[in-house]
């Protein structure tokens, strides 16, 4: 596909598949001119930038490498599952490269979709969620989607997560760098074997119960336990609401580095969590909310974490209730107060 603006041609060898005026009928049309009932990759260049509705999508099919060296811009309104990008019920999709902008419901949307890779992602928008990738089309939900990788995401402008995932096993994460987004920069719901090297959020889940990263919805559970199986190399976090949250029966995680500055909720918030491991290799918390290990009355009380080499500057570890076999190890408080369980 080539184009600009209103004006588009999509060509398969030397067959014209589209011409005309509508981005999302040349992509769409270009898609559709592959291979039926292939199970090999074929591949479609998008070369050019345009504009999709927000109540219009580009459904992506099986084993189809979309690379779009362009801007997708987003206008008017849209309504559930809309997006620009959209896979159901598909497997082996990759997206090397991909911008969005303007007002999408979703940027991205994939339910279902088993064996997805996802390169750099650009997201610049003024509404709607990021990325989402689920299971929540199986009468089976603990049948998770497998195999997802995406590389290195900008998330700036959602009114809601910045990337979410809910019912997901295997996936590795380069980094996701989120600003100015309305809840999480990354949130992880009942998703296992996950790899992230960064979370970078500034600005991020301001006035919310959100946190820049966060775990949630039994995140890490396999079967009735909680082995270490999810793994986060760095959050960074400036200003917003929370940096790192884990809620609702997660666990399993380890996080290697921490630096949060001046969030505006709970610093660190650990409510009924299992066998989490903050700034297991180093950490800092600077002002704002407290680093805080707490729990709900509806669930088992939070047990087996673990905060340490973390410096905690004008702020406070607080342990409240108390929790079953908290460790708290080579930190330094500095002008902060220490209220822990005995």
């Amino acid at each position: 596909m080539r184009g600009s603006g209103s004006s588009w041609v999509a060509q398969r060898g030397s067959n014209t598949v589209y011409s005309g005026s509508d981005m999302r009928a040349a992509v769409q049309a270009g898609i559709d001119s592959l291979s039926s009932g292939r199970t090999a990759k074929q591949r479609v260049l998008v070369e050019g930038s345009g504009t999709i509705a927000a109540s219009a999508r580009i459904s992506v099919a099986s084993f189809t490498l979309l690379n779009i060296c362009g801007t997708i811009d987003v206008t008017g309104s849209g309504s559930g599952d809309m997006a620009p990008i959209y896979a159901r019920g598909r497997t082996d999709i990759e997206i090397p490269h991909v911008t969005i902008t303007g007002s999408p419901v979703y940027g991205m949307f994939f339910r279902d979709v088993d064996n997805l890779t996802l390169g750099q992602v650009d997201l610049r928008v003024t509404s709607g969620l990021g990325i989402r990738i689920d299971n929540h089309g199986r009468a089976d939900r603990s049948n998770k989607v497998k195999n997802i990788r995406i590389g290195a995401v900008h998330v700036e402008g959602t009114s809601t997560q910045g990337v979410e995932t809910y019912g997901v096993d295997d996936i590795r994460i380069g980094s996701v760098v989120a600003r100015n987004v309305g809840d999480s920069g990354l949130l992880l719901n009942d998703t296992t074997n996950a790899v992230v090297d960064l979370v970078d959020a500034a600005d991020t889940a301001t006035g919310t119960g959100y946190a820049a990263f966060r775990m949630a919805n039994r995140n890490g559970r396999i079967g009735d336990a909680y082995p270490t199986n999810i793994r986060v190399g760095q959050v960074i976090a400036r200003r917003g609401g929370r940096g790192i949250f884990c809620v609702s029966e997660s666990g399993g995680a380890v996080i290697d580095r921490i630096d949060i500055a001046d969030a505006g909720n709970n610093s660190i918030l650990i409510e009924n969590c299992y066998n989490v491991n903050i700034a297991a290799v180093s950490g800092s918390v600077t002002g704002g909310g407290d680093v805080r290990i707490a729990a709900r009355t509806e669930f088992a009380n939070t047990s087996d974490v673990t905060i340490q080499n973390l410096t905690v500057t004008n702020s406070a570890i607080v342990e409240n209730p108390c929790a079953t076999n908290s460790v708290f190890r080579n930190n330094t408080l500095v002008n902060s107060r220490n209220s822990v369980c005995p």
